[in-house]
C-alpha cells in the first residue's frame, strides 16, 4: 500500500476516534456554551455581540408607545357650530341643491355632506402614535416634542399590553424634547433605564427600540454612523445611526451595548419618506440636560446675547482683515436686546465668550444657550481692525419664528449704475425707499451672483459704512481697494432678513 493512502487511513482512524471520544467524554464546554454577559465578547478591537437578546430582554421592558389624541378636530367643530368655519354654497356644500322639505330627492341629498347652514358631519380628534422610555421608576418618560405637542390626551403602552395615561411634565421645541409622567395609583415601580455616560464611537454597535407603523415593540440593529450631524435645527449636534428608524419611532431610544440609552430618535432622512439607513438622534448629554431643566419646571432657560449672526467664510474674513476665517459675524443686532444695550453692533465679528474661543456661528449659539439667563459676559469682537471688549449681561432666550416675506422685484431703469467691480447693477433710492440702495441686476457668473444675491435685495452698508446711494457704493468699493482687501464686505437686507455678503473684488 502506498506511503500517503496509509498515512489517510491512519490519520483518518485518529479523527474518528477523537470525535468519538470527545461526544462520550468533553473534554471542555463548546463556544456556544460560554455564557458572555450580555451575548458579547471581548476582542482586541473590543465587545462583539454573539446575540443582542440579552440586551434587548433587558431594556425592551422599559420602552412604550405613545398615542396622542389631538384636539384640533373638536376645535374646528366648535368653530363652525358658531358660524366661523368654511361654508359651502347657500343651505349647502357646493353642487348639493338647497331642496324643501317635501322635494322628492330630499331624502337623497340630505345625507350628503354639507357646508355651512346645514347640519355638520362630527369632527373626530385626530391621532398620533410615536414611542418613549421610562427614566425613572416612578414613571418619568421621555419622548419628542414632535409626538406630544397640542395633545388633549396622551395613552402609553408596555410591550405587556399594560396602557397608563400621562400628563406632559413640558417641551422643548428646540431639542425637540418632551417629559410626560405615568398616571397611576399603585406604587408599583415600573421598569427604566438611565442615559449614557459616554458617547461611544464611531462604529459601535447600537439599538433602536420602538413604534414603528404602530408595530410596537420592534428591535432594529446598527452602527453609530457619524457624530456631530447638523440638520438645520437649531445650534444643536446630533448623533447619526443606521439601524432601521421609521415613522413613529420618533421620541424611542438608542441603546448601546450596556443598555444605556445614547440617543432619542427624532428624525430620518429619507427620500421615499421610510428608513434608508440614515437616522439621527438626540444624544444622551444634551438629554440629560434637557430632562432634567423639564422636570425641576417644565420648561428650558437658556441665555439669549440678542444678535443674528453668521459664519465667517475665508471672503469675509478678508474682508474684515481677519487672519482666518473663524468666529461668528453679527448681521443684525435685536432691538430692546441685550447685545443692543450693551454697545455689540452689526459687523461686529465674536471671537470669544469669556475664555473660549468661538469656532462658528452654531459654536457661539450653543455656547450662549449653555448660560444661564441674567449671566454677565465678556464678548470679544473684532471692530475696526482691532480687538474689543464688550460687558453683555444675557437675556431669556424667547420663541416665535420670523416670517419673512417675498423680496420686492426691482426693473432696471435708465438711471441704474453698474458696479463692474461687484457684477451689480444699482438703481438710486425712490420715494418711499427707507433705507439703502436696491440691486437691480446681477451678473450672471459673478461672485455676487454665486453668493446668492439678487434682484429686489437692499444693500445697507458697504464696509461698514452706511450707503444710501450707488455713488456711496462705488466709494466703499475704492476704499476696500485702497485697503488691498481682495472682497468688499456688503451688508444685505433680503426680504426681512439681514446678512452680511462679502464679495470679490475684480482686477
Amino acid at each position: 500500500m502506498p506511503v500517503t493512502t496509509t498515512f489517510s487511513l491512519q490519520r483518518s482512524l485518529l479523527l474518528a476516534a477523537v470525535a468519538a471520544s470527545a461526544l462520550a467524554f468533553p473534554l471542555a464546554p463548546s463556544f456556544a456554551q460560554l455564557k458572555q454577559p450580555d451575548a458579547t465578547i471581548q476582542t482586541p478591537m473590543g465587545r462583539a455581540p454573539l446575540s443582542f437578546a440579552d440586551i434587548v430582554e433587558r431594556v425592551k421592558p422599559s420602552v412604550v408607545s405613545i398615542s396622542v389624541t389631538n384636539g384640533e378636530g373638536a376645535k374646528v367643530a366648535e368653530l363652525r357650530k358658531g358660524g366661523k368655519g368654511p361654508k359651502g354654497a347657500p343651505g349647502g356644500a357646493p353642487g348639493i341643491p338647497d331642496l324643501p322639505p317635501d322635494h322628492p330627492l330630499n331624502d337623497f341629498f340630505k345625507n350628503f355632506p354639507r357646508g355651512g347652514g346645514g347640519p355638520e358631519p362630527e369632527e373626530r380628534p385626530t391621532l398620533a402614535q410615536g414611542s418613549g422610555f421610562v427614566i425613572s421608576p416612578d414613571g418619568y418618560v421621555v419622548t419628542n416634542n414632535h409626538v406630544v405637542e397640542n395633545a388633549t390626551k396622551i395613552t402609553v403602552s408596555f410591550d405587556e399590553k399594560e396602557k397608563y395615561e400621562a400628563e406632559l411634565i413640558g417641551t422643548d421645541p428646540r431639542t425637540d424634547l418632551g417629559l410626560l409622567k405615568i398616571k397611576t395609583k399603585n406604587d408599583k415601580p415600573f421598569p427604566f433605564v438611565k442615559f449614557a455616560g459616554s458617547q461611544g464611537r464611531v462604529g459601535d454597535w447600537v439599538l433602536a427600540v420602538g413604534n414603528p407603523f404602530g408595530l410596537g415593540g420592534t428591535v432594529t440593529a446598527g452602527i453609530i454612523s457619524a457624530f456631530g450631524r447638523d440638520i438645520g435645527s437649531g445650534p444643536y449636534d446630533f448623533l447619526q445611526i443606521d439601524a432601521a428608524v421609521n415613522r413613529g419611532n420618533s421620541g424611542g431610544p438608542t441603546f448601546n451595548l450596556d443598555g444605556d440609552v445614547i440617543g432619542v430618535n427624532t428624525a430620518i432622512f429619507s427620500p421615499s419618506g421610510g428608513n434608508v439607513g440614515i437616522a439621527f438622534a438626540i444624544p444622551a448629554k444634551t438629554a440629560t440636560e434637557v430632562v432634567e431643566q423639564l422636570k425641576k419646571s417644565g420648561s428650558v432657560s437658556r441665555g439669549w446675547l440678542g444678535v443674528k449672526i453668521q459664519n465667517i467664510d475665508e471672503d469675509t474674513a478678508a474682508s474684515l482683515g481677519l487672519a482666518e476665517p473663524r468666529g461668528a459675524l453679527v448681521t443684525e443686532v435685536t432691538s430692546n436686546g441685550p447685545a443692543a444695550g450693551s454697545g455689540l453692533k452689526a459687523q461686529d465679528a465674536i471671537m470669544q465668550i469669556n475664555s473660549d474661543r468661538i469656532a462658528d456661528s452654531r459654536d457661539l449659539a450653543r455656547k450662549i444657550a449653555e448660560l444661564q439667563p441674567n449671566t454677565s459676559v465678556d464678548v470679544k469682537v473684532w471692530r475696526n481692525n482691532a480687538e474689543q471688549v464688550v460687558k453683555v449681561k444675557l437675556g431669556t432666550f424667547p420663541g416665535g419664528k420670523e416670517d419673512p416675506s417675498k423680496p420686492e422685484q426691482v426693473k432696471p431703469s435708465s438711471s441704474n449704475i453698474e458696479l463692474e467691480q461687484l457684477g451689480l447693477t444699482l438703481l438710486p433710492a425712490r420715494a418711499g425707499n427707507k433705507e439703502g440702495v436696491v440691486i437691480a441686476e446681477v451678473a450672471p457668473g459673478s461672485d455676487a451672483a454665486a453668493k446668492g444675491l439678487k434682484s429686489g435685495d437692499v444693500i445697507l452698508a458697504v464696509g461698514g459704512e452706511t450707503v444710501s446711494t450707488p455713488e456711496e457704493v462705488a466709494a466703499g468699493v475704492q476704499k476696500a481697494q485702497s485697503l488691498k482687501r481682495k472682497a468688499v464686505l456688503l451688508h444685505v437686507k433680503s426680504a426681512d432678513q439681514k446678512r452680511f455678503v462679502p464679495v470679490q473684488l475684480k482686477g
